[in-house]
């Protein structure tokens, strides 16, 4: 007989959470951009509280590979299951989407993809270089999987010189098992290590909320820092569903500046933290603040 979960009670969203309507023109036009030409962004999939600011503010995060992920992580609300065939068109259209978008900074995650030989890693390849050859001007970033560890799928992105490459560790160790159960934490410092030795900047993030204890957090970002990460984000878990990972509490925005500051005197060029930060969220800005 299988066990009902235990819901855990917490407070409130707090005032700092909530999210106020922004420019629904820009809202609506980045809407169409994105139906008119086929895409998804992680922003809808991953029912991101920030997606009508982003939206409105004419960005988005573009997510490749199809709609369903392969793993079954129970933080994330992206669909897992039997991923769809890969669309040798969508790097194409993803790059038309960023220049009529305008876009200075454009982002590129994707579902992960182990069904896939390299992890979906040509895939990532081939869009950079269709948003190079439409807009060289525009930095690019990518939010990557860890591809099972398999170097040869990183180097394939690593050789398409994005401007940065993410790939987040999503929380501490201690609750991999339970939260990234597919996922290997030294594996994912490992991806780090790689992208810093390429010469790209190397970023990565971590969620708070689920359980985990300050000297938990200190020393993953300190791990991170140490394996060569450039750009650390460090954000509030909010869960998508009743299905999901259980919030255990809510972080303060003064404690979110805690974890910041002590991340700043570790020597990131960049940081951002906060309740509304994801690894996405104002990663241009992040970008061009770099101390560097």
């Amino acid at each position: 007989m299988e066990q009902k979960k235990t819901k855990i009670k917490v407070e409130r969203k707090p005032e700092w959470l909530k999210v106020r309507l922004h420019n629904t023109k820009q809202l609506n036009y980045v809407k169409k951009t994105l139906n008119s030409l086929k895409l998804h962004t992680v922003c809808e999939a991953a029912n991101c509280p920030n997606r009508v600011e982003c939206y409105s503010s004419k960005t988005a995060t573009f997510m490749i590979l199809g709609q369903t992920c392969t793993r079954h992580c129970k933080f994330c609300n992206v669909t897992d299951g039997q991923p769809a065939h890969v669309d040798p068109e969508e790097p194409k259209r993803v790059a038309e989407a960023v220049k009529s978008l305008g876009l200075k900074y454009a982002v590129i995650t994707s579902v992960t993809r182990d069904d896939l030989a390299d992890g979906g890693a040509a895939h990532f390849k081939s869009v950079i270089e269709s948003i190079r050859a439409l807009t060289p001007d525009v930095k690019v970033e990518v939010l990557i999987p860890d591809f099972q560890g398999n170097e040869e799928a990183l180097n394939l992105v690593i050789n398409a010189k994005p401007d940065v490459i993410n790939h987040n560790v999503e929380t501490v160790p201690r609750l991999y098992d339970t939260i990234r159960p597919e996922a290997e934490y030294k594996q994912s410092l490992e991806v780090i290590t790689r992208i810093k030795a390429s010469g790209i900047m190397s970023k990565s993030g971590i969620m708070l909320g689920l359980g985990e204890s300050d000297e938990e957090i200190r020393q993953t970002i300190k791990d991170l820092k140490d394996a060569g990460c450039d750009i650390l984000t460090v954000g509030q878990y909010l869960p998508p569903s009743q299905d999901h990972a259980n919030l255990v509490n809510y972080v303060t925005p003064d404690q979110f500046k805690v974890y910041e500051d002590y991340a700043v005197n570790l020597g990131y060029h960049g940081v951002a933290a906060g309740p509304r930060v994801r690894s996405s969220y104002n990663a241009g800005k992040v970008y061009d603040g770099m101390d560097i």
